[in-house]
């Protein structure tokens, strides 16, 4: 095997990251691809969730951090901490920068793994020290140009002591070092160099102490190496071999060094590595110092911290032993009071015996019966709704009649004020010439200063009214009447409702409060006895009621409390019978139909101060709005364009030059880029102030497309806001899609950060029209419908300066289309019904504002995340006729055109879209169907499938998309 087929063997390819200097730079393993993306993908998901740093961060350890550039999470060491932000180096990819401590995570040990990325130096040579000279720029901006984000094979030499790799590195067959070297940007550094050693190192033939010192120190190197603490490890030996092909011509023609020379050479780049070892390891252990340091008064306060627990569980002994004393006391006087107890009980219990004898059977049954009606009287006291002083329906009268809110007199003033106002915008909006425009603004603003005037009185007026209290108060009494007296249904009532039900009420109340007093005279007698039968019984206190005093009367007091308690029953009952009597009805009709009005003018109040409240008149009462400020705008977008093609026609030249100047490119590049986002940024606000001037149209100046013709806002509004009329397709740095673009010109794009698709149409005046229509029609239904993820969404469109070309944005989505995802990996059957439910929301809300598809074809339907289905757009300069019938209208080996569209016996209509719905769903499921539809009953497909297919293929009237998101189907769990 030859000897350059060998070095190719031992050769790796790396692809690189970073790059530091003109010899410097970072990369990774091509074979570590895959570790790369799943590192990249665990962080992704898993760094969110992890805590924030915490304290000094440790300089060995690795963290996560947040990317500034891209927001994406990396692998990390700190470098330095500075406040609240911390220096990092991101270890997989070589770069670094200064980030908020916020944005730095902790990482579990399984991702403490070696980095992915390693650092590489171009073997033999060397650049400048001075990192601010314009020399050291160009020589890093010529190898990022040359290598970054690219594949190199290297072949390693040696290794550094901070583990740096010395490397020979080959792009193809140019060798970059050679290529360096001939651009100037590095020079050769191997030992034995003349030019190296003339310039860093001093002579030693000329300083025979210092080459006697150098082999001294040499000999004791040999002799023990770990015996001082300053001999570090030396570079790993160059093989022969590997020496350079360039510096092994050079030392051929070169008069030979000797042997001693060379290696006192690379003594001295020994002893300085080791000094900066040294230096790295006095810091080390000033660190290590720190950390004893710290870890001693950790140990001081644990030690505090025992002693303190040791005196704080001696008090709790000494308190738990009080509480035990204390608490067999407690137990002590409690066994006391429990004797006490028992010797009571057992002394009534005598005494219970004893007044069972006294009393006879006729006694007892006589006040079981009463207890018995007391307890059915106390319920219809509770219950019974017109018998006591809070009377809902009477407090209710009261505080309707007395508490109500009348309408402001401004009111209706308000509303003619308003009318005359409105009909003199009306006329402002019929207008056409200018001759009578300025008239009609002249009696507009006479008349919205009389409007103004009259809002202002009434907003003063209507201010004052505790309105919003009061609704509150009237629902509550509407709510409450309506638990006691049922639903509340119109009808006519007695002017004198409210007199009738005063008059019954008093009568009703004097009798019932009557009988009440006597049942409570006679039931208070009862009470009597009962308090002396306690007094009796109370052992504890002396008491001069005896047997006598208890049996001796009991047999009246309980007929005469019998006979009250039934009197006030019968009362009650009968005031209940007649509680919905006509009167009470009439008065609870006549108090809710007070409350009806009450709150229909106090809610007619409610609305029309929050809407004259929140009107712009007052804003524009001495002055109409005008669209200077778009004017500005639209001046900065001309500027920012000039400055655009300006910036594109140096770059051009600069491309073009023989001697090309790669940083002077670059730089233009960036201008170009600065520029265009400026430009964007400008049209953003130039739509908004569009927008902002469009309200004001609705709102009440309908005579500013008349005043300013030059701004267009008719076709603004027209389009609904999709027109934007400073675009032009010069302005995107554009790429074309060959492989999208059989039926139209498409590009790729980027604008405002999101990924676009320009669409071209060639139109004339008839035709532009017509798009500007379609496209307003078809982004509207995407606007106002429910479905708002169903359908495509438009973003933009602008017709062409110089082109008679309409153009259409949307989102790029690659490999984003139902027949892309069909190809390289087929939805699943739980992914199929999302989708084309998706699919379905988008054609309900299209055809809810009588737009037919006619163009549902497996390119032009999306899918989102294989979970979101999305109906794409049309072509908007085409027909529904002209759509059904292009050549794309097929999925697999089935048509997707509806077969009245085939016999020409109908036109295209939501109906032939719903079959080319159900075609898509068949072809999704079966993708080498090729049978007639009527055959479906054969392919055994899951029912509810079947019966859905059946019902837009084969059945005479075609399910809507309402009813086919409301089939068993699309309701089920997959969906």
């Amino acid at each position: 095997m030859d000897q350059p087929k060998m070095d190719r063997e031992k050769m790796e390819l790396v692809g690189v990251t970073h790059v530091l200097d003109a010899i410097t730079f970072w990369a990774q393993n091509v074979n570590e691809d895959q570790a790369i993306e799943a590192m990249s993908n665990i962080l992704a998901h898993k760094c969110p969730e992890y805590p924030r740093l915490f304290g000094t961060p440790i300089p060995q350890k690795i963290y996560g951090a947040m990317f500034s550039e891209d927001s994406c999470w990396y692998r990390c060491k700190v470098q330095q901490q500075i406040d609240d932000k911390v220096h990092v180096s991101y270890i997989d990819y070589g770069n670094s920068e200064v980030v908020s401590r916020s944005a730095v995570v902790e990482l579990p040990v399984d991702l403490q793994s070696p980095s992915l990325a390693k650092k590489y130096k171009f073997w033999g040579f060397h650049v400048s020290s001075d990192h601010d000279s314009q020399h050291f720029k160009q020589g890093k901006a010529f190898l990022q140009n040359l290598i970054l984000g690219k594949k190199v094979r290297i072949q390693k030499k040696s290794v550094c002591f901070d583990g740096t790799i010395l490397v020979q590195a080959f792009q193809g067959n140019l060798d970059i070092g050679e290529e360096l070297m001939r651009m100037k940007f590095a020079k050769q550094s191997l030992p034995g160099s003349n030019q190296e050693s003339s310039v860093s190192r001093p002579s030693l033939q000329d300083s025979p102490a210092l080459l006697a010192h150098m082999l001294l120190e040499r000999g004791q190197g040999e002799g023990d190496v770990s015996a001082s603490p300053v001999c570090m490890p030396k570079l790993r030996p160059v093989l022969s071999d590997q020496i350079p092909q360039s510096v092994k011509e050079k030392n051929t023609v070169a008069a030979p060094q000797p042997i001693d020379s060379i290696k006192i050479n690379m003594e001295l780049d020994v002893l300085v590595e080791n000094e900066k070892l040294k230096a790295e390891h006095d810091a080390q252990q000033q660190i290590t110092q720190q950390k004893e340091k710290e870890l001693s008064d950790t140990r001081s306060e644990l030690q505090r911290l025992k002693e303190e627990n040791l005196r704080e569980t001696e008090k709790y002994r000494v308190e738990k032993d009080l509480l035990r004393g204390q608490s067999e006391e407690l137990e002590k006087h409690l066994r006391v009071a429990k004797f006490e107890l028992e010797s009571a009980r057992e002394e009534m219990q005598r005494n219970e015996k004893e007044m069972d004898k006294l009393v006879d059977s006729a006694v007892s049954e006589q006040f079981c019966r009463l207890a018995e009606k007391v307890i059915s009287l106390r319920g219809l006291r509770e219950r019974s709704p017109g018998l006591t002083d809070s009377d809902s329906l009477m407090e209710s009268i009261s505080t309707v009649i007395n508490d109500s809110i009348s309408a402001p007199g401004t009111m209706g003033k308000l509303d003619a004020a308003r009318h005359d106002y409105m009909q003199a915008q009306e006329k402002l909006r019929e207008c056409e010439t200018m001759e009578q425009l300025g008239d009609l603004i002249t009696n507009r603003n006479e008349v919205r200063s009389v409007l103004t005037a009259t809002v202002e009185a009434f907003l003063e007026e209507a201010k004052s009214l505790p309105v919003r209290k009061r609704l509150e108060k009237l629902e509550e009494v509407s709510m409450s009447l309506a638990a006691v007296f049922g639903l509340f249904s119109p009808e006519e009532v007695d002017e004198h409702a409210f007199e009738q039900y005063y008059q019954w009420k008093t009568q009703t109340h004097q009798q019932s409060s009557s009988v009440r007093d006597e049942t409570d005279k006679a039931l208070g007698a009862l009470c009597t006895w009962s308090e002396n039968i306690g007094k009796f019984f109370c052992l504890s206190n002396n008491t001069s009621v005896s047997v006598t005093d208890l049996i001796g009367g009991i047999s009246e007091i309980l007929k005469q409390a019998e006979l009250h308690v039934c009197k006030e029953m019968d009362v009650s009952k009968s005031v209940a019978n007649n509680q919905n009597n006509k009167v009470v009805t009439n008065a609870f009709h006549k108090v809710m139909q007070h409350i009806h009005e009450e709150k229909k003018v106090l809610n007619d109040l409610m609305e029309k101060y929050l809407m004259n409240t929140k009107g712009e008149m007052l804003q524009w009462q001495n002055a109409s709005p005008t669209p200077d400020t778009l004017f500005s705008i639209k001046k900065r977008i001309r500027t920012l364009r000039s400055q655009l093609r300006w910036r594109q026609v140096e770059e051009s030249t600069l491309e073009e030059c023989e001697e090309l100047d790669l940083t002077e490119i670059l730089k233009k590049k960036e201008e170009i880029t600065e520029t265009r986002k400026a430009l964007f940024q400008e049209i953003a606000r130039e739509k908004e102030e569009y927008t902002k001037l469009s309200a004001l149209v609705e709102a009440g100046f309908p005579e500013l497309p008349l005043l300013y013709p030059e701004t267009d806002i008719h076709s603004f509004m027209s389009s609904g806001g999709l027109l934007v009329s400073s675009l032009d397709k010069d302005m995107f740095d554009a790429e074309p899609m060959r492989e999208l673009s059989d039926h139209r010109p498409l590009v790729h794009t980027e604008f405002q950060g999101q990924r676009v698709i320009l669409k071209s149409y060639t139109v004339n005046e008839e035709v532009e029209e017509r798009v500007l229509e379609r496209t307003a029609q078809f982004h509207r239904a995407r606007t106002q419908g429910e479905a708002v993820a169903g359908i495509l969404s438009l973003l933009a469109l602008f017709f062409s300066k110089s082109d008679p070309l309409a153009y259409v944005m949307v989102p790029y989505f690659p490999n984003g289309s139902l027949k892309a995802v069909q190809t390289a990996s087929p939805l699943s059957t739980s992914e199929v019904c999302k989708v084309m439910k998706g699919v379905a929301q988008g054609l309900e809300s299209l055809h809810a504002v009588g737009i037919t598809h006619a163009s549902l074809n497996p390119s032009n339907v999306f899918v989102l995340n294989r979970q979101q289905g999305m109906v794409g757009d049309f072509d908007f300069t085409k027909t529904p006729e002209q759509r059904a019938v292009s050549r794309g209208m097929v999925a697999g080996s089935v048509s997707l055109v509806a077969p009245e569209l085939r016999q020409g016996s109908a036109p295209p209509s939501p109906a032939s879209d719903m079959f080319s719905f159900g075609c898509l769903l068949l072809w999704l499921h079966v993708p080498d169907f090729n049978g007639a539809l009527n055959t479906l009953d054969e392919l055994k497909l899951v029912p509810k499938l079947q019966a859905l297919l059946s019902k837009l293929l084969v059945s005479e009237r075609r399910l809507t998309a309402v009813e086919v998101l409301a089939d068993h189907y699309f309701q089920s769990d997959e969906a």
